[in-house]
């Protein structure tokens, strides 16, 4: 294999140590001869990545490692970018999710309104990292995306750059560890379908039986996600859309519910994630530490390096693994348009993604799936454009929302809130 550079792309990130130990975990099958860390927060880059370094020397890696706010730099010559970027931090994250209580809508940083506004301001930029990894990155260069709102990223990225990218989340990783518990074997065929943080697992079957196990899971896969207040679901509920759902279904299943925790709740999930980061980088700033505290395991984000390192090392060892990411849809889901972002089955290898066929779904996840899909349309139609109509009409169209009298004076606070990261809704 020829040589390989990595870049990480919002490197001061305090999920970052999680991905330079999955790095660590995998450098014999994939051999990075050089790491770019790149993140605008200087001082977050140099305690993050100062961590890393010390995390790669201890793991015996003897390559390169650049700490950088160049982006050009970063990307010059690599195979593998790796996003993981937050416009506005933190603090607009909790705006994100305390402005649409007050209109008694749920905030959720990538589901509901709280989604919609950090797609707003995320899509632009994301764009502009495609556009540049075409120019400046290797030749082959793939772009692997964790940036949230992950799903409606790369509905942008696959359909209006030509970039070479997937869209990767942790929960299809940590929904199949679950199935694998249940069963006490990971040696089971499955079908995903969904977009991404709308999804469900369709069918488990164990390898040389026939009969579809998955109802009976739904019942025994409930585990909640540590940013995620837990939701018990109902056997009806269970029994009428018999498919283990992915943990962010709670905030469509039990609308009222999470919404009512949210407004009891002492903090939001952004409040209580600056804390957390502000020990974090107390221990990584630890001249000392030298792998991933196990505290970081609070911040959510389980897996996470598991995803993204096996999807580069089935891309670049054309393993053609099979991958649960987000892809083009190319006729995978019958009732999905091909060029869709949808979140199923993919097999990863050299000549890029190939999505595999779903047969298992109902009309419930067809109609969930449609409405979703218009939302995220109209989402990146305003993100690009500064279409305030479209914006209106995304929230409009959206599950959540759907009220006009809620709808048109929260976007209004919310665009006003954030009016520094949205010049094109201010010319």
């Amino acid at each position: 294999m020829s040589k390989l550079k990595a870049a990480v792309i919002g490197a001061g990130s305090t999920y970052t140590p999680e991905l330079i130990e999955g790095f660590i975990d995998r450098r014999e099958a994939l051999p990075f001869d050089a790491f770019a860390l790149m993140d605008i927060d200087e001082k977050r880059l140099e305690i993050v990545g100062g961590l890393a370094k010390r995390q790669l020397e201890a793991g015996g890696f003897r390559g390169e490692v650049v700490l950088t706010s160049d982006l050009g730099r970063a990307l010059d010559g690599a195979s593998f970018i790796f996003g993981q970027i937050r416009v506005g931090k933190m603090a607009a994250r909790v705006a994100d999710e305390k402005i649409p209580l007050k209109y008694g809508m749920l905030g959720q940083e990538t589901t509901g309104a709280g989604g919609f506004m950090k797609a707003l301001r995320t899509v632009p930029v994301m764009l502009e990292l495609a556009e540049r990894v075409k120019r400046e990155a290797a030749g082959d260069a793939w772009l692997i995306n964790f940036t949230n709102p992950s799903g409606i990223i790369a509905e942008a990225l696959l359909n209006l750059t030509g970039v070479n990218m997937i869209g990767l989340c942790n929960c299809p990783v940590n929904m199949l560890r679950e199935v694998a518990a249940a069963l006490g074997t990971g040696d089971f065929d499955y079908e995903y379908i969904g977009l991404n943080h709308l999804s469900w697992i369709t069918s488990v079957v164990r390898r040389g039986e026939s009969e579809n196990l998955v109802a009976a899971l739904s019942r025994k896969t409930s585990a909640p996600m540590k940013n995620i207040p837990e939701i018990k679901y109902a056997p009806e509920l269970l029994s009428a859309v018999p498919y283990i759902p992915s943990y962010y279904l709670s905030y469509f299943y039990a609308r009222e519910e999470q919404l009512r925790k949210c407004l009891e709740a002492e903090k939001t999930r952004g409040e209580v994630c600056l804390e957390l980061e502000s020990k974090l980088l107390e221990q990584f700033a630890d001249i000392s530490l030298t792998v991933k505290p196990p505290e970081l395991s609070q911040r959510g984000g389980a897996l996470y390096s598991t995803a993204a390192v096996a999807a580069a090392e089935s891309i670049a060892n054309d393993k053609r693994e099979l991958h649960v990411v987000a892809a083009k849809n190319n006729g995978a889901v019958p009732f999905m348009d091909d060029g869709y972002a949808v979140e199923v089955v993919c097999e990863l290898g050299k000549r890029g993604v190939s999505p595999r066929p779903v047969t298992v779904y109902n009309e419930y996840i067809a109609g969930m799936m449609r409405a979703v899909k218009a939302y995220e349309k109209l989402t990146v139609r305003a993100a690009v454009e500064g279409d305030r109509d479209a914006a209106l009409a995304a929230l409009m169209v959206h599950p959540l929302i759907g009220d006009y009298a809620k709808a048109k004076p929260m976007l209004d606070e919310m665009l006003e809130a954030n009016r520094a990261y949205l010049p094109r809704f201010f010319k």
